[in-house]
């Protein structure tokens, strides 16, 4: 059996700097020479492989052989939710039920600017998120809002930051997902850990979301909003993600905020309506503005429509993979390849479990009965198989590439010599946790990339520094998550539907202050775990 060297150089630092190659390699090409992901994935496997055989002497048959089995775990625990996911999506776009309870949505705001920013940007963006993601929140939201009389500019601010708590729990839980994947930590534990953090971060957007939209006027008469908002997702995200994992958080966070939104604004509105900036609304502006969509009053039978298709969704995969199911566990093989461990000297696994009946499965019949609900035609299947292709062809390639890359960068003992140079920071660590996800998804533009490289990593450095065994991992997906507003590949996707087209550097730079401040934040709860709850990111 090989046995990993944790100092193949003789130097704690040459060894660190060494096995940090791979990484700087893929930000590189990804940032500086700005190829395709998928692109620059092979690049950066191809010198994962090269210094796992020639400097970490891994055998070159295991050492393709974890590729291998990486990248299968990307394909089937990954792209299968991915893929079935935005196949939902786009059965509701083609048959008109999505655009049908977006019209509905729109028309129950009020002409103030702060109801439409928390209604529209916070609570149906994280509905989109936890759906789709890849940016398509910021490019469905952002139109929306500037159709309420936003800048440009500003709405892609706002519909990005609005974006921030949302995003691992993205894409029905795929960032999750691949965290335990790499990791081999219980994914219902790294879930309910996870959604800790997220719940204290979530008390935060709305309130920055009405100072952007309303300034600080904006306190005064829209502060309910910013309350109702928060907690109305905290009331869904929080429990879902603590006893019944990563898939649904911000499906039913989102829609148990907009009912507590839709119950507040049926006994409460602002005294005072606003406008963007800030200023006054006139008695004749108080109403939804002409130029949104769905400005007009939209029939409940299209909130109906829209909303049925997430009841059969939630209904499916809760049942599916709940504790109570024993479907997720039925794995008629599980292929792996072993090592001995060069920080324990014990036996260390890379693995793929093939459990035909994942959460994927469970969305693929979740669709199926959609489907019989929505009745599209043939055509429209066509369709919505076409655009899911296009849309999702690169993501889909980039899962298994990822994956084989970081399940190579971990068999060989690159990321336990990565692991054992950053230990040597000691306590500040915990501000670095969050920091490194902050850079991986900032410049590959995935979190779940971002927890297939650094995750394996950051659960090292913590079982060396004693920390809480969930809590690095956890920092490094929510970290990903504040960085996601500066990422170049999701700022693409999310300017597509605004006059902003091919100026994402401008976006960027618009919203880099925001996101420093959010990482601090973050940092700041990481700090709060480690030191004053550190229980409740243990196993």
């Amino acid at each position: 059996m090989f046995t990993q060297i944790l100092d193949p150089v003789h130097s704690v630092l040459g060894s660190t700097l060494l096995a940090l190659v791979p990484v700087a390699v893929l930000l590189v090409v990804l940032a500086v020479v700005r190829l395709s992901a998928w692109q620059a994935v092979i690049i950066g496997a191809i010198v994962t492989l090269v210094e796992a055989i020639f400097i970490w002497h891994t055998p070159a048959k295991d050492a393709f052989t974890a590729y291998g089995l990486g990248a299968a775990t990307g394909f089937w625990s990954i792209n299968w939710i991915v893929f079935w996911g935005v196949i939902i999506y786009h059965t509701l776009v083609v048959t008109g039920a999505f655009d049908g309870f977006k019209r509905w949505l729109v028309s129950q705001a009020t002409g103030d600017i702060r109801v439409q920013t928390i209604l529209i940007a916070w609570a149906f963006g994280a509905l989109m998120e936890g759906l789709v993601g890849f940016g398509y929140p910021w490019a469905v939201v952002a139109p929306l809002l500037i159709g309420f009389g936003i800048a440009d500019l500003a709405a892609v601010r706002v519909a990005a930051l609005a974006n921030n708590a949302p995003v691992s729990y993205g894409a029905l839980g795929a960032p999750v997902i691949g965290l335990a994947a790499v990791t081999s930590l219980p994914l219902l534990s790294l879930s309910a850990a996870i959604g800790k953090i997220v719940a204290v971060l979530a008390l935060a957007p709305p309130w920055l979301l009405i100072y952007l939209v309303a300034g600080r006027r904006g306190f005064r008469t829209g502060w309910p909003l910013a309350i109702v908002g928060s907690f109305g997702y905290i009331a869904g995200q929080y429990p879902t993600s603590q006893w019944l994992g990563p898939y649904l958080p911000d499906i039913i966070g989102s829609l148990v905020c907009f009912g507590a939104l839709l119950i507040l604004l049926r006994f409460w509105r602002p005294s005072v309506q606003l406008g963007f900036g800030g200023r006054e609304l006139t008695p004749t502006e108080m109403e939804v503005p002409r130029s949104a969509p769905g400005a007009t009053r939209a029939p409940s039978s299209g909130a109906a429509r829209g909303l049925i298709p997430f009841g059969i969704l939630v209904a499916v995969v809760v049942a599916w993979t709940g504790p109570w199911s024993p479907l997720p566990n039925y794995i008629p093989f599980a292929p792996k390849i072993s090592a001995i461990s060069s920080l324990t000297g014990k036996t260390t696994s890379t693995t793929w479990s093939f459990a035909p009946f994942i959460a994927g499965t469970a969305i693929l019949v979740s669709w199926l009965l959609i489907a019989a609900y929505l009745r599209p035609r043939r055509e429209q299947l066509r369709e919505v198989f076409s655009h899911t292709f296009r849309q999702t062809w690169g993501a889909l390639l980039v899962g298994p590439l990822i994956f084989g890359l970081a399940q190579v960068f971990n068999f060989s003992g690159m990321a336990n010599s990565m692991a054992n140079g950053f230990s040597k920071v000691g306590t500040a660590f915990i501000v670095l946790a969050p920091i490194l996800g902050w850079i991986a998804v900032a410049l590959s533009g995935s979190n779940t990339s971002a927890n297939a490289v650094f995750g394996q990593f950051q659960a090292t450095v913590g079982r060396l520094l004693g920390a809480p065994v969930l809590l690095f991992p956890a920092l490094n997906s929510v970290g990903s998550e504040v960085g996601k507003p500066v990422a170049p590949q999701t700022a693409s996707v999310g300017v597509a539907t605004t006059s902003l087209v091919r100026q994402e550097g401008h976006v960027i730079r618009h919203n880099m202050g925001w996101t420093l401040v959010i990482l601090v934040y973050l940092i700041g709860i990481g700090a709060l775990f480690y030191f004053l709850l550190p229980n409740s990111m243990q196993i």
